[in-house]
C-alpha cells in the first residue's frame, strides 16, 4: 500500500523538501510538487527528484488559452514527470493531451477543489451543486482522452463508474481521524478514501507541519493497510 501514498512537498524551498525526503526514504517514493514549490525551486528541483529516480505529480493545475497549455505540457512532459494537473475545462484538458505528443506523462483534470463547497461555487456563480460539477467535469474528461481525474474522496465511488476502472482517481483532502482539517472541506480519513475506490491519496500537511514526519506516514500506512 506505501507506493499508493503521495506526500505533498507544500513547503517553501528545496532544502527543507530534501530535508522531508531523507526522512521519509524506504517509506515513500512518490512526491507532489505544488504551486510554492515550484515557483521556489523550479524544473531544475523536479529534474533532481525524477534523477533520483522518485516518482513526481506535478500539481500546477494548469488553465490558460488553448495554445498556451498545449505548450506547457509540452515543456512539462520533457521533465520526466509522471502526473500533472489541468483544469477540468474541456478546452484545456484537450489541448492539454495535444501538448502531450505521445509522452508517457499522464494528465489530470481537477474537478472541484477540496476546499470548496456549495456556498464557494455560488459565489463563483455556478448554478449547479458541487456533486453535478464534478460528474460533469468527470465525463469531460474521459470524453478528452485525459488518464484520470483529482477528485475528494467523498466522491471516489461515484465517479469510478463514469471513469472506468482505468483512470486514475487521485484524492487530496485526506486526514486520519482527529487530525485538523485546516482549509479542507470535503474530506475522509486515507483508508476510507483507498476503501472508496481511490487509486492515490495525497498527503500534506498531516506529515509535512509534523514533528515526526515518519511516524505520521508509518500511522497512514497502518490505517490503509487494514483495508487490504
Amino acid at each position: 500500500m506505501r507506493e499508493r501514498i503521495i506526500i505533498a512537498l507544500d513547503v517553501p524551498e528545496a532544502d527543507q523538501a530534501r530535508r522531508l525526503i531523507e526522512q521519509l526514504e524506504g517509506l515513500v517514493s512518490f512526491y507532489k510538487v505544488g504551486l510554492e514549490l515550484y515557483t521556489a525551486a523550479g524544473r531544475e528541483f523536479v529534474r533532481e527528484l525524477v534523477a533520483r529516480g522518485l516518482n513526481v505529480f506535478l500539481d500546477l493545475k494548469l488553465y490558460d488559452i488553448g495554445e498556451t497549455v498545449k505548450r506547457a505540457v509540452r515543456q512539462v512532459a520533457a521533465l520526466g514527470v509522471r502526473l500533472l494537473t489541468v483544469h477540468g475545462s474541456g478546452p484545456i484538458m484537450r489541448a492539454a493531451v495535444e501538448g502531450r505528443q505521445g509522452a508517457p506523462l499522464k494528465l489530470l483534470g481537477v474537478t472541484v477543489l477540496t476546499s470548496f463547497d456549495e456556498e464557494d461555487l455560488a459565489d463563483l456563480g455556478y448554478p449547479t451543486s458541487v456533486r453535478e460539477l464534478v460528474r460533469l467535469r468527470a465525463r469531460k474528461a474521459c470524453e478528452a482522452g485525459l488518464d484520470g481525474l483529482i477528485c475528494s474522496p467523498l466522491e471516489v465511488a461515484e465517479l469510478r463508474p463514469i471513469v472506468g476502472p482505468d483512470r486514475l482517481l487521485i484524492t487530496p483532502g485526506v486526514r486520519s481521524a482527529g487530525v485538523e482539517l485546516g482549509d479542507q472541506k470535503r474530506v475522509a480519513t486515507p483508508g476510507e478514501a483507498i476503501r472508496q475506490g481511490a487509486d492515490y491519496v495525497v498527503v500534506g500537511r498531516q506529515v509535512t507541519r509534523s514533528p515526526d514526519p515518519r511516524a505520521e506516514v508509518m500511522r497512514i500506512l497502518e490505517e490503509i493497510e487494514t483495508i487490504a
